[in-house]
């Protein structure tokens, strides 16, 4: 099977685990812990029915969105990802190109092998840029001040990694922090000879470019990396920092990872301009519910003062289409650019994105709505109303009172 005859992202996914080693492919695919929370981002989706309406003219049919302040052509975008050049050299570059061919956002992880100057001419109008705050209040500051002088528009905090968590694929596989190629992991990988021949010949593990400055002069890939460790995850980092940012950036500032309504209401207070729901696609807690099942409860907690965007789980674009209805504007997924720049490079992407986006089109025409911005509760059955999930009873979670000072 080659890239262009991939009916769906499953297929996408088998034709990179082909050729992927299993070191490469376990880091994509894997979450924390029993991984339930994994199966648990999938099977959300399935809790829900799209209720189709006939005799509507879909002639014509847009898909295209207005996502702060921009439109984009299609309600999605690639989350940021780390290390994907150790899947493909240049993947941050393959992957802000394909975005800005399909006019949709890239989000270049600060973990990314692509340094954000670079990444952010490739794709001016379609590169946002993620970071983590780090211990180094210096550090956090300076990649704000890059971000902003690259003339990146968006800015992204991801706020949900306070420590590392148990990833045991990872572990039984040998990746780790500092990676090393041990002989098991080389006598695997030999059974996938093309990416054993692109990592020796790009030199190994790929540099952490926009980590690379705050090292010393000269430091190899590996020891950028081992300093990116001692400065992250940062477990100290509380909603002073959030406020910090937000005062010291004009731009859209865009949270991801709070799971809380009573959280995104605090984000509202601060100025936050959007946010993503995520639970890192179940890389983090393995205890934690799904976007998908606190998405109505956020929503009705901030009303319609922040745009909200959905990750994890995500793998169809009827997926895309129940998030909107349950009042995501927009969703993110990762995992799967990442099979497609595996399988094909920078054509396995587009085929990713091309995918999603016809599925999208032909779910809007079989349920009748011929924009989507258009879509509502109305097209779920059973519908919901006042922010509960479907045949649910039970209010939204209790809030924890906060204020914009400082929490614990």
């Amino acid at each position: 099977m080659n890239i262009q005859s991939a009916l769906n992202l499953d297929d996408i996914r088998e034709l990179a685990r082909r050729k992927l080693p299993r070191i490469a492919f376990d880091f994509i695919e894997g979450g924390a812990d029993d991984e339930h929370c994994l199966r648990r981002n999938r099977e959300a989706f399935q809790q829900y029915r799209l209720l189709p309406r006939y005799l509507v003219d879909v002639s014509r049919r847009d898909q295209s969105t207005v996502l702060l302040g921009r439109r984009y052509a299609s309600p999605f975008g690639i989350s940021p990802t780390g290390l994907a050049g150790l899947f493909r050299p240049d993947a941050d570059r393959l992957l802000a190109r394909a975005a800005a061919a399909a006019n949709i956002p890239f989000l270049l992880s600060s973990a990314a092998n692509g340094q954000l100057e670079d990444i952010a001419k490739v794709a001016p109008d379609n590169d946002w840029f993620q970071m983590y705050c780090t211990s180094d209040e210096a550090i956090n500051a300076d990649l704000v001040r890059r971000a902003r002088d690259a003339g990146v528009r968006v800015l992204v905090l991801s706020v949900d990694v306070p420590v590392n968590s148990n990833r045991e694929r990872n572990r039984r596989n040998g990746f780790s922090r500092p990676f090393r190629m041990t002989p098991g992991v080389v006598l695997e990988a030999l059974a996938h000879p093309a990416w054993v021949l692109r990592y020796l010949r790009t030199g190994g593990i790929p540099m952490m470019r926009n980590w690379q400055p705050y090292a010393p002069q000269g430091a190899s890939a590996a020891e950028v990396a081992d300093m990116y460790g001692t400065l992250t995850p940062a477990p100290m980092v509380q909603w002073q920092h959030l406020q910090r940012i937000r005062e010291s950036w004009a731009g859209p500032l865009v949270v991801k990872g709070l799971m809380h309504p009573e959280d995104a209401r605090q984000a509202a207070r601060l100025g936050v301009d959007a946010l993503v729901i995520s639970n890192h696609g179940g890389r983090q807690l393995d205890a934690a519910p799904s976007p998908l099942e606190v998405l109505p409860a956020i929503r009705a907690a901030v009303g319609d003062d922040i745009e909200l965007l959905l990750d994890s789980g995500v793998r169809r674009g009827s997926d895309i289409v129940i998030a909107r209805c349950l009042g995501a504007k927009f969703c993110l997924f990762g995992r799967p650019t990442l099979f497609g720049a595996a399988a094909a490079g920078e054509e396995g992407i587009a085929r990713t994105l091309q995918i999603v986006r016809n599925e999208i089109d032909m779910v809007m025409a079989q349920i009748g709505c011929a924009s989507f911005d258009e879509l509502n509760a109305g097209y779920l059955w059973p519908a919901v109303p006042d922010g509960k999930p479907a045949g649910s009873t039970a209010a939204p979670a209790p809030g924890i009172p906060l204020t914009t000072k400082e929490t614990t």
